[in-house]
């Protein structure tokens, strides 16, 4: 299989730089959490509402845009809501109590439902499957990215001119990349999209095929099990592990590095000996570290920060396999639908995790986080139990 052209590369660098600011974007609220917990005087379940806000709307608008997405052409699409990213993180940075950012969140989670479905789509239009694990491999160092530099820069312009300066920035930055992307992706032609049906029918369609039925609950013990630990990790490094603040950034920097090697090595080991074998092993390492950090007592920044570090690249790994397996198992004509769907599923679970996650921790402003051990646990538990699922999903022929 000859390697993709020089315009595959340029798309995916395209793709990837766009990426890095959504990530940005929602990242950067979940260790902003001590910030907001203070200058908004918010408990843990308040907390927990502001970060869910985004992946509830995320879910919701990736589910009711699926059943149109492989009829309407990619490239304009993908534009429009990357400018919703862009005004969704202009409303953020201009909120000014706690109503205002949780609607401004709801509006960049709508655009980045959408946002993360036709991103993959696209990587997989102009991909082959022989080069598809290297090429999302390549496309999640915007998440390594996103915690190697984005997150510990928006930590400091937070702590040098206030929680709200972070999202300016990333308006500043995103607008002209989105100009240039307009120059960069190609148009990627859409597959046949089959007979006419009703957007509703379409929509049962996806969900209901088999293979998307599968691929789905995958999804969902995924991001359920990941997002009821990932946005309480800042506060729980403060208040529970005895992480201060000012070093808190040097744990994303730590993860994001680990993270830079680990991603594409493991989209190397997905083309080489397939999804199926790498994906187990990723989730069995991301599980417990889950219990690691969720059980972490006030050991101080040494022993903090390489745990929480170690379980953002096993869960980057974890989904670069994931992706990779689920990808493969979805007709062309049925992708970007489908995918939009799948989005949908992984920020509606996010979204559920976080918010029985809220319910179950106690503690807020200037209190430790109680309960999450329990909370690790029933993470872990969802994640294991992915594995059941993915054992019977299978590509397309």
């Amino acid at each position: 299989m000859p390697a993709p052209s020089r315009e595959a590369g340029r798309a995916l660098l395209a793709l990837t730089a766009l990426q890095f600011i959504a990530a940005v974007d929602f990242m950067v609220v979940m260790p902003l959490g001590p910030h907001l917990l203070a200058a908004l005087n918010l408990g843990a379940r308040d907390f927990g509402w502001l970060v869910a806000a985004y992946t509830l709307a995320a879910g919701l608008a990736g589910l009711l845009v699926s059943p149109w997405l492989d009829r309407w052409p990619r490239k304009p699409t993908y534009l429009a809501v990357s400018l919703g990213l862009v005004a969704g993180a202009v409303a953020s940075g201009l909120a000014r109590d706690y109503l205002v950012l949780l609607g401004a969140r709801c509006l960049t989670g709508a655009c980045a439902g959408i946002h993360g479905g036709l991103t993959l789509a696209m990587v997989a239009d102009v991909f082959p499957p022989a080069w598809r694990g290297r090429a999302t491999g390549r496309l999640m160092l915007a998440f390594a990215c996103a915690s190697v530099a984005g997150v510990p820069l928006s930590l400091a312009l937070a702590n040098h001119s206030g929680w709200r300066a972070p999202f300016l920035v990333l308006a500043a930055l995103g607008l002209p990349l989105v100009v240039l992307a307009a120059r960069i992706l190609p148009a990627p032609a859409c597959p046949a999209p089959g007979p006419a049906q009703s957007p509703l029918a379409r929509l049962r369609g996806t969900l209901t095929f088999p293979a998307h039925r599968r691929a789905l609950g995958l999804t969902a013990l995924l991001m359920a099990g990941a997002f009821a630990v990932i946005p309480f990790i800042g506060t729980a490094l403060v208040a529970n592990a005895g992480v201060s603040v000012d070093r808190l950034p040097l744990v994303f920097i730590a993860g994001g590095l680990l993270t830079l090697g680990v991603a594409p090595l493991t989209g190397k080991l997905v083309d080489r000996h397939g999804a199926g074998r790498v994906f187990p092993v990723a989730v069995l390492l991301s599980a417990l570290l889950l219990l690691a950090v969720t059980h972490l007592p006030a050991v101080g920044f040494a022993v903090a920060a390489p745990v929480a570090a170690a379980l953002m690249a096993a869960n980057a790994s974890r989904m670069v396999s994931a992706l990779s397996l689920i990808t493969a198992s979805v007709e062309p004509a049925r992708r970007a639908g489908f995918l939009a769907a799948n989005g949908a599923v992984q920020h509606l679970a996010s979204g559920a995790g976080t918010l029985l996650a809220g319910l179950v921790l106690q503690g807020g402003a200037g209190e430790p986080l109680r309960s999450f051990g329990t909370v690790g646990v029933l993470a872990a538990g969802a994640t294991v139990a992915s594995l059941a699922v993915a054992a019977r999903i299978r590509p397309v022929a």
